[in-house]
């Protein structure tokens, strides 16, 4: 009797070497001239018989074994990563390689409720090209609607699918597909197939693929939560940036506080407008980080959470320790949540500091230069050099103020000398005159520039007739020694208007023949006495009630100058 030496490596081997051994004894026993006892006979023969069963039965276990411990390795791989198109990769090619299939396609449900191929691996755990994409929509379209699994050996002989045209036409054989399911919810289907060989799948192969397609589906299902959740996060997050840049680039300084007056945020302008960092400011209290306001703001701050309802647009004004004076506009409002429960206070904040500087500045210069000047100025392409244009030139003095002066202290002198001029300049503005400069007790002005003004030599005569009214009314305010006269100049002509000087000290002004003769006919004129050229007088002459006075011989002048005096109008 001849016996093996190789050694059987598993039970089952050993079962089935045993099986043949028992075999192959009551074969020779029974061939033997020996007389085999019939009971020996049928004890050997059902001894192999099962010897076989149980090597059956422990080949199964060993498979169901196997198939376990491949799921359990295969729910740990799928569940090591949530995107989703890794995990979508992972499954595939672990299908394939447990159900042996040729290819394997994941198909899942789309917004629109469409079913879409995600992926497509063959056994070589390769990516399928579209090309090769060809599966049996009707097995497909049967686990979709009916949620069981379909498992065939043969799909060309199988009496459920005859004359279908995808099975025929792509000569479809082993074809297993199983649904993928989360919480009784359809989200896709698991195709797996092989076009050469018959016979690849059992009922074995389909119970494995459903237990794999329960892990598969959470996997799947955890991995679009993650995607999803990533996704918004994202969003989430470029919102967040975009109003930390918005909130950031806010030129107001924006400060929120809980109902504890506790500050929770504050921008970058709020920290510029508040002259304080970030830690001085967040964290600490209203009334804390805005001391120097504290006392102003706490009645608003005090009616805002008893009426719940914004105060909007108020100034105060008060001492900065870091700053100094500083002006702020603020705006309160009511902190809501999104069920617009108040959650504490918003401020918005303003420093007009600088504005009002300007402001105050620009008010300063309007009382210094005629409005309408400024108006035609600008500030962006100012040059040196002006524009011929005809002009009415009007000068006025206080006469008596030299000797006047000698005898008065220093700060009456000059109250009463505001007096005077301010009277003088608002003469000139009520005409919408330009007054070009104050020259000590003088007033220089002239009209028809910028603006044009048709009637440009009258208004001069109405504002001289006005300087005469207002020294007049002067008088019953200003006690005897206070009362000066005046002597008013016009003549009219051309003129060069611009701006004189240098880049650094600029003035807007008239310069001619024209203004010079408004000065000498002015310096010549009587007390109270208002004189106006021949040229000047022969626009008005209509309007105007005057009389001839004597000619003039003035410096400058090679030839007397023809004087009207003014009496009144018509």
């Amino acid at each position: 009797m001849k016996t093996d030496n190789t050694r059987p490596t598993t039970l089952h081997d050993q079962l089935l070497a045993l099986s043949v051994e028992a075999g192959r004894i009551r074969a020779e026993l029974e061939s033997s001239t020996l007389k085999l006892p019939k009971e020996t006979a049928n004890n050997l023969r059902y001894l192999q018989s099962t010897l076989e069963q149980i090597g059956e039965k422990i080949e199964l276990f060993q498979k169901e074994h196997s198939n376990m411990l491949a799921l359990a390795e295969v729910g740990q791989v799928i569940n090591s990563s949530l995107e989703l198109d890794e995990v979508l990769r992972i499954v595939m090619d672990n299908i394939v390689r447990l159900t042996k299939a040729e290819r394997g396609f994941l198909m899942l449900r789309n917004e629109q409720g469409e079913m879409i191929t995600r992926i497509a691996r063959n056994w070589e755990m390769e990516s399928i090209n579209s090309s090769e994409k060809n599966v049996s929509r009707t097995i497909v379209q049967r686990v979709i609607d009916s949620g069981e699994s379909i498992v065939t050996t043969n799909a060309q002989e199988d009496q459920r699918f005859v004359g279908q045209e995808s099975i025929v036409a792509f000569n479809l054989r082993s074809i297993l597909c199983v649904p993928l399911k989360v919480k009784n919810e359809l989200i896709g289907v698991i195709y797996a197939d092989n076009r050469i060989r018959a016979g690849i799948f059992a009922e074995s192969e389909r119970d494995l693929l459903e237990a794999f397609a329960n892990q598969a589906a959470v996997a799947i299902d955890n991995a679009r939560l993650f995607s999803s959740l990533k996704q918004t996060l994202e969003e989430v997050t470029a919102l967040k940036n975009l109003m930390d840049n918005v909130f950031a680039s806010i030129a107001s300084g924006v400060i929120t506080a809980d109902v504890q007056d506790q500050i929770t945020l504050a921008n970058k302008a709020a920290e510029t407008i508040l002259g304080a960092s970030t830690q001085e400011i967040i964290g600490h209290r209203l009334n804390e980080a805005l001391a120097s306001a504290a006392i102003e703001l706490e009645p608003y701050l005090t009616e805002i959470r008893k009426s719940d309802k914004p105060i909007v647009d108020f100034e105060i004004n008060h001492n900065l320790p870091k700053r100094g004076w500083v002006n702020w506009r603020l705006i309160l409002s009511p902190l809501k949540d999104g069920a617009q429960k108040t959650q504490g206070v918003a401020i918005v904040l303003d420093d007009l500091t600088e504005r009002k500087k300007l402001e105050a500045q620009r008010r300063l210069f309007e009382r210094m230069v005629s409005p309408a000047v400024i108006e035609q100025l600008d500030p962006n392409s100012l040059q040196l050099g002006g524009k011929r244009t005809e002009i009415t030139a009007l000068f006025a003095d206080i006469r008596g103020f030299t000797t006047y002066s000698e005898s008065m202290p220093p700060e009456k002198l000059v109250s009463i000398l505001n007096r005077y001029l301010a009277a003088m300049a608002e003469a000139v503005l009520a005409q919408e005159g330009t007054i070009d400069k104050f020259m000590g007790d003088a007033i220089m002005a002239w009209f028809n520039a910028p603006v044009p003004q048709k009637d440009h030599t009258l208004r001069a005569v109405k504002t001289a007739l006005a300087i005469r009214d207002s020294v007049e009314n002067l008088y019953k305010e200003l006690p005897k020694d206070s009362h000066l006269a005046f002597g008013v100049g016009i003549h009219c002509g051309d003129a060069v208007l611009g701006l004189i000087g240098t880049e650094r000290r600029l003035e807007y002004t008239a310069i001619s023949d024209t203004v010079n003769t408004a000065k000498r006919i002015q310096e010549n004129s009587a007390m109270n006495q208002i004189l106006i050229s021949r040229e000047a007088y022969e626009r008005v002459e209509k309007q105007v009630k005057a009389k001839p006075h004597a000619n003039m011989n003035v410096k400058g002048k090679t030839q007397p100058i023809e004087v009207y005096e003014v009496l009144g109008l018509k």
